[in-house]
């Protein structure tokens, strides 16, 4: 190696210097932060600490409860969970299965009561039905693997690495150390909100009262039943597959059109972009001037001008649904951009130019080089663009159509743009409202995006070749 190549880039001095600035930055930083957000900080800590010192009152509820349960509603969720951690842990083990095994038994165990504890072992009453039965086996396995996924990552990965080799850490609980702040930060914001929320789907609660009654799973029951909220779900599936085919489809096609080699591409690609820098409720208030009633709307305004009628953009079902779809594929159509242009650059040139060498058109290029490359691009954007669509067009519909038109009579079939979330946040933050149905509401479209992400991820990625 020559004394140019072992030159470093920076004096060591300079370097030193620059480091040091970096720092002092980061801490006046801080110590701005702190100063200007102590008021918003101290609340912080007031309701961690309540939190802190509800915790010796929260483990003798929890002791008092297993004293009083009968023991046959509570080995059910015991053995489920031990039988479990030990069969999926001894399979996933790659030496010692033995030690693993008992280990995945007791965590199995362990995590069986994490989300059983909240409904207090209800679904494994000997007066349940089977349905309850057979959703009370479902959380309890659920329970068990949000405690045995972090052993079975440690078994496969960290396990086989250190008997292998070194790794990149010569000290063995360093990377453990390094993510602590951040399994704390999950812990505090994340989980703890998410067992609330599971706990208060379980009682039956109204906004502002304070009183509350526990009715097991009878608020997943209701909605089950509900005529507006099977409408919701309905209307989210079919406003998901439509935005995600037209946010990725137009998304695309924009994408290989801004790839061309032309002057000031970088700025078309900006603006191409910019949408995405826009918040939902911004989107909304833009499409709302464009398909405002009467003339007033831009849209009307030219649809008039030219055909001398209007349209009710707002208030035909049909028709705002078709705004609400529009309205939210304008605004996460810049992320789609922005990615599939990151992947059409990594395209090998060499691979098009031997293609056209051989006879193949613009389209065949495309379709079998540039397409099939462009997967797992693809993909990631298929995953976000889905849990956009249950989440992130909230915004737009609430500044456009606040959920309506309504259907049927006296809107008892629901509104036309109603869907999960926009009927969650009217169930939990309306005054009378039911807390506890909204929080149930909660659980199921988590469950719902969850497992579209885990069906996406099973069937779809095995089928992605990721370049090295």
């Amino acid at each position: 190696m020559s004394d140019v190549e072992k030159e470093p880039l920076l004096d060591p001095a300079v370097a030193r210097l620059l480091t040091g600035v970096v720092i002092l930055g980061a801490l006046l930083f801080m110590l701005w932060f702190f100063v200007t957000q102590w008021s918003g900080l101290l609340d912080f800590f007031k309701w961690l600490g309540a939190g802190l010192g509800d915790f010796p009152r929260a483990v003798s509820r929890v002791v008092t409860h297993y004293s009083t349960l009968p023991l046959t509603q509570v080995l059910p969720s015991l053995v489920i969970g031990l039988i479990y951690g030990a069969v999926t842990t001894s399979r996933i083990t790659p030496t010692r299965k033995a030690f693993w095994s008992l280990v995945g038994a007791l965590l199995g165990a362990f995590g069986s009561q994490l989300l059983v504890l909240p409904t207090q072992h209800c679904t494994f009453a000997p007066t349940v039905d089977l349905t309850q039965a057979l959703i009370g086996i479902g959380i309890t396995l659920v329970g068990s693997s949000v405690v045995l996924v972090p052993l079975w990552t440690y078994v496969r990965v960290t396990v086989a690495r250190y008997e292998a080799s070194s790794g990149y850490f010569r000290n063995r609980w360093l990377p453990y150390v390094l993510i602590l702040p951040m399994v704390l930060n999950l812990i505090v914001f994340l989980y703890y909100p998410s067992i609330q929320t599971v706990t208060l789907s379980l009682f039956n609660k109204r906004n502002p009262l304070p009183q509350e009654r526990f009715v097991c799973l009878d608020n997943y029951a209701r909605l089950v039943n509900d005529a507006i909220y099977q409408n919701s779900f309905f209307t989210s599936l079919i406003l998901t597959f439509i935005l995600v085919i037209l946010s990725m489809s137009i998304a695309l096609s924009i994408a290989v059109l801004a790839s061309q080699k032309i002057k000031f591409a970088s700025v078309y690609r900006t603006f191409l972009i910019f949408p995405f820098a826009l918040s939902p409720v911004v989107t909304g208030a833009i499409f709302l001037a464009m398909f405002r009633e009467g003339q007033t709307g831009l849209i009307n305004a030219a649809l008039y001008s030219v055909t001398g009628t209007t349209l009710s953009w707002l208030r035909d079902p049909h028709l705002a649904r078709v705004a609400i779809v529009m309205a939210s594929v304008w605004n996460i159509l810049g992320f789609n951009v922005l990615f599939y242009i990151a992947g059409l650059q990594n395209v090998p040139k060499d691979l098009l130019e031997s293609a056209q060498i051989d006879g193949a058109n613009r389209g065949q290029r495309f379709f079998m080089i540039t397409f099939p490359l462009l997967a797992p691009f693809s993909f990631f954007l298929l995953v976000t663009n889905v849990t956009y669509s249950f989440y992130g067009i909230y915004g737009a519909i609430d500044t456009l159509t606040s959920g309506g038109p309504p259907l049927g009579a006296a809107g008892e079939g629901g509104g036309a743009t109603n869907v999960l979330i926009y009927k969650l946040y009217e169930d939990a933050f309306n005054p009378g409202s039911p807390v506890g149905l909204a929080a149930a509401q909660a659980v199921i479209l988590f469950i719902i995006v969850a497992g579209i992400t885990i069906l996406q991820f099973g069937t779809l990625e095995s089928r992605i070749t990721y370049s090295d």
